[in-house]
């Protein structure tokens, strides 16, 4: 299995803390990336994804533990940062009144590039933005402005990417684009750290790192994490749908289902499920079409972490 350390790590991050406040962002976190690898954060709104790659960024420095970014820190050495980093946020700041070549023409004169001109038209023509080049930032969809940020911040060349959650709302059209770029640039030799909150989108990463509420809970790559669950997936095609996860989560608990759009995933664990769910919806009046096993998707993997993570706080009860 592929992993940084097989590798020149890009990104360390050793015993990582930082808190707000009362309010711990990460918690003792620890993970490498490394050169040439698509690595993904993933985690619902609040988990600290965000925080991370500020960190990363040298944006803002650890209450506890050490970020090094190509060996060194990268809030003391923050020219040298910028310098690595494209980095698009999620308030990417794009210019309206400035066409996209003069965005472009911005972005290179803050990183002192002045032989631009030949790199923002290969740009350009990779993101299909060429067609537009003197079409204003405000009058472009989300898509192309997601497009026009990652030619900006490419136009200095940097070695790594650092996108947090770029394709929150793109349309699924533009969001397949995206991806088709970021494969592009990965397979030129680009590092690219992403978080998502799309689950879909983290099975596309070489490697992923699971966060909840600050903490770490797997890094891993993503068919490794799928192949290591135990505890088996039931997919169930029934309806009324929603009566039938009222009746699945009475049988198997609230934690072990999740609906996916018109059908159920239940953790099977180890007993006899396959069996009384079934009876259950009968009893219930519940037209089922089927009941099977499944290969687990991430999200049934993230999903099943939380829980895990939760019963074992609970089994360890409050701090003293």
């Amino acid at each position: 299995m592929a992993n940084a350390t097989d590798r020149e790590a890009v990104v360390s991050c050793r015993g990582v803390s930082r808190a707000f406040g009362a309010v711990a962002a990460l918690d003792d976190v620890t993970f490498d990336v490394g050169a040439g690898e698509m690595f993904g954060v993933i985690g619902p709104d609040g988990a600290g994804k965000t925080t991370l790659l500020r960190l990363i960024c040298g944006l803002i420095r650890p209450d506890a533990g050490d970020v090094r970014l190509f060996g060194v820190d990268p809030a003391r050495a923050r020219r040298r940062a910028a310098d690595a980093i494209g980095y698009v946020s999620q308030r990417f700041s794009l210019y309206g009144d400035l066409s996209i070549d003069e965005n472009i023409e911005f972005f290179a004169s803050l990183h002192g590039v002045h032989d631009y001109q030949e790199r923002r038209t290969r740009l350009l023509e990779l993101t299909g933005l060429r067609p537009f080049r003197r079409r204003l930032a405000s009058r472009l969809s989300g898509g192309m402005k997601q497009k026009l940020a990652l030619a900006c911040i490419l136009v200095h060349e940097p070695p790594l990417l650092v996108l947090d959650e770029p394709t929150t709302g793109v349309d699924p059209v533009s969001r397949r684009e995206f991806w088709k770029l970021l494969a592009e640039f990965l397979a030129a030799g680009l590092t690219i750290v992403m978080a998502t909150p799309y689950l879909d989108e983290a099975e596309r990463c070489g490697r992923v790192a699971l966060v909840s509420d600050g903490r770490l809970l797997a890094v891993d790559e993503p068919a490794a994490l799928q192949t290591g669950f135990d505890a088996g997936i039931l997919e169930v095609v029934a309806s009324p749908v929603r009566q039938a996860l009222d009746v699945a989560r009475r049988v198997a608990g609230d934690e072990a289902v999740q609906l996916f759009g018109d059908r159920l995933h239940v953790v099977a664990g180890d007993g006899d499920l396959e069996a009384r769910l079934p009876a259950a919806f009968e009893r219930a009046g519940v037209a089922v079409r089927s009941v099977r096993r499944v290969e687990p998707t991430l999200e049934d993997v993230f999903i099943e972490r939380l829980a895990a993570e939760a019963r074992r706080a609970g089994a360890a009860g409050p701090a003293a």
